[in-house]
């Protein structure tokens, strides 16, 4: 897969774009949708519970603090636009597909 078709480096860190299927079996990384990077994720979306659930899942994958991992658009949406602070896109690319 191609990181440049949903991810743009920033100046401070990575705006990666995602889309999200909550109440999946399990939380995992299934591929590209559109321009975006498809992630399933077990939680529900109920008060913030997939949000959240993204935030950790994308924080342990990269082996980051999860205060790294900002969600700045898509609070009630599938479609997400998160943003990995202090990153850039070769240490993105090195963890993600």
């Amino acid at each position: 897969m191609e990181l440049g078709k949903y991810a743009i480096e920033r100046s401070e860190g990575v705006e990666i774009r995602i889309h999200i299927q909550p109440r999946a079996s399990k939380t995992e990384i299934v591929g590209l949708y559109g321009e975006a990077l498809k992630i399933r994720i077990a939680a529900p979306p109920v008060d913030g519970q997939a949000n959240a659930e993204l935030t950790r899942f994308l924080a342990r994958h990269l082996s980051i603090p999860q205060q790294y991992v900002q969600l700045i658009s898509g609070l009630s949406s599938r479609q997400k636009r998160v943003f990995i602070k202090g990153r850039t896109l070769s240490e993105i690319g090195a963890c993600l597909p």
